[in-house]
């Protein structure tokens, strides 16, 4: 188990690190990318399968008891999040290994640091202390401000100052939080500090949620700290933007869930949470509704929907919890899904605006059914996983019998018709309508139709690319099939959250009872 725990971080740290020294040799490095993604989905399941056996696992990696060492901990949250995301993050490597070793993309760039942000993404959901957690996401940080500006262009180099100000800020935030943590509580170790805040004079203790909220609020873009996200986030190349909002967003979600039950549970809903979980939706929908730009629309939407889980948390029950986990799980996985489809598109037609698209229902059916299933998914159309996980959220608004929580049920009901309505708007647009005359190929995506773009009797080229898209469609409706299990997985997980005497065990006395 010392080892089995540490394994899906240090595997693509050491994968990073070979890349490096090859970065010459492009097929190599789709090889090793691939094979070290390989190795993290097979450790997490096994990682998955113990902490299903046997409970919270912690380990003290640097041989000091907690809370003096460096804590990595899985528990049923953790654990399911990092087998989806491990999926996620191999199905996307093979998306980019699909689509070749291409001189244009620096793939002696590309391969190390997408290694080193699956290694950040990993440490995020195995931290079990503030300061490793705030390691973690400047690990995952430091890589992405690499993969976003891949193939540099003046809109790209932009996008990355507005992401690298905005990241620092709240990375500043953050390690402020860390420090008044410290000072007040004398660690930052999550379960001792579990035990410690409720000590805490109310003020302190009231200023110190706050300003976690903040930190991770902006990392989760939840409203009105989420313009930076659709100014940076279309701008990457598409895979870049699939795997940044499958998971960087979901990250700070996690470590809020982790932060908010940990050090400031509650016995009743939180109406600052509540508040902004509503305007996230709104907000979020209303601005994919606005949209021309087919990214920035889905840039929206991933806005918007960070609000159900934010709904889940702010509810602060069992249910509720249950909730965000199974719409965490849903949306990781469909999100990408949806961003994969969009470069498809863009390399079938040359274009993302939706001004320009049209006809793809007729020239790709094929890609028409890949974009329709998973924009039914995301807008709550049964029986797909969306609904799956907005009806748990429903019921748990409804049934925690405040007035504030059904009424945000009543604005999560109205994002999703919303959503719907984008999505339909979207498909309108691009697959229904006929192409309007005299769109070609568009500057922003030159390069993209440049060094892809199928001629005739050349559409086997697209074979590798869409089949790893089909295989993220195929995941989302695995979720419907596995709906039960993940349900009751949930349930579990929520309740452990609730309940932290497990999480407090494993990690301060070694699995047994003080």
């Amino acid at each position: 188990m010392n080892v089995l725990v540490p394994l899906p971080f240090v595997l693509p740290l050491l994968g990073a690190a070979l890349a490096l020294a090859m970065r010459n040799h492009g097929r190599a490095l789709r090889v090793l990318g691939t094979v070290f993604h390989i190795g993290v989905v097979g450790s997490t399941a096994a990682l998955l399968h113990a902490v299903a056996r046997d409970g919270v696992v912690a380990v003290q990696v640097s041989g000091l008891p907690a809370p003096l060492g460096i804590t990595l901990v899985a528990d049923r949250l953790s654990a399911l999040l990092l087998v989806v995301s491990g999926v996620v993050l191999l199905a996307i490597m093979l998306y980019a290994a699909g689509e070749g070793g291409l001189s244009a993309e620096e793939p002696g760039v590309f391969y190390p640091a997408y290694l080193t942000l699956t290694a950040g993404v990993c440490l995020v959901f195995l931290a079990g202390d503030l300061f490793n957690l705030f390691v973690a996401f400047e690990v995952m940080l430091a890589s992405s401000y690499v993969l976003l500006t891949l193939t540099p262009t003046w809109e790209r180099m932009r996008a990355g100052m507005t992401y690298t100000v905005v990241s620092l800020t709240s990375s500043i935030l953050f390690l402020t939080a860390v420090g008044l943590a410290y000072a007040a509580t004398g660690t930052v170790n999550l379960a001792d500090l579990s035990g410690r805040t409720a000590g805490l004079p109310p003020g302190t203790r009231s200023a110190l949620g706050l300003l976690f909220l903040v930190v991770f609020g902006i990392k989760a873009a939840v409203v009105p700290m989420h313009l930076w996200l659709p100014d940076s986030y279309p701008a990457a190349l598409t895979k870049i933007t699939a795997v940044f909002a499958a998971l960087l967003t979901k990250a700070a979600v996690y470590s809020l869930i982790r932060v908010q039950t940990l050090l400031f549970p509650r016995d009743d809903a939180s109406l600052p949470m509540l508040a902004l979980a509503a305007a996230t939706m709104i907000v979020g929908t209303l601005g994919a509704l606005a949209q021309y730009d087919l990214h920035r629309a889905l840039s929206f939407i991933l806005v918007a929907h960070i609000g159900y889980m934010l709904f889940g948390l702010a509810l602060f029950t069992v249910a509720g919890l249950a909730g965000a986990i199974l719409y965490l799980v849903h949306h990781i996985v469909v999100q990408a899904t949806l961003f994969l489809v969009s470069d498809i598109m863009q390399i079938e037609t040359g274009e993302k605006s939706l001004r320009r698209l049209g006809g793809l229902a007729g020239g790709s059916a094929f890609t028409a059914v890949l974009f329709l299933i998973p924009a039914l998914s995301v807008s709550g159309i049964p029986p797909l996983s969306g609904f799956v996980a907005k009806l748990a959220l429903f019921q748990a608004g409804i049934g925690a019998g405040g007035a504030w929580g059904r009424a945000v049920t009543g604005v999560a009901a109205l994002t999703g018709l919303l959503t719907l309505m984008a999505m339909t708007r979207v498909w309108t647009l691009a697959f229904w309508r006929p192409r309007p005359p005299g769109s070609g190929k568009s500057p922003e995506v030159r390069e993209v139709a440049t060094r892809t773009e199928p001629g005739p009797g050349e559409r086997h080229g697209l074979r590798p690319i869409r089949t790893v898209t089909a295989a993220m469609v195929g995941a989302g409706l695995m979720l419907v099939v596995l709906a039960g299990p993940l349900s009751a997985w949930s349930r579990d997980a929520a309740q452990s959250l609730a309940d932290r005497t497990a999480y407090r065990n494993a990690v301060l006395h070694g699995g047994e009872a003080p």
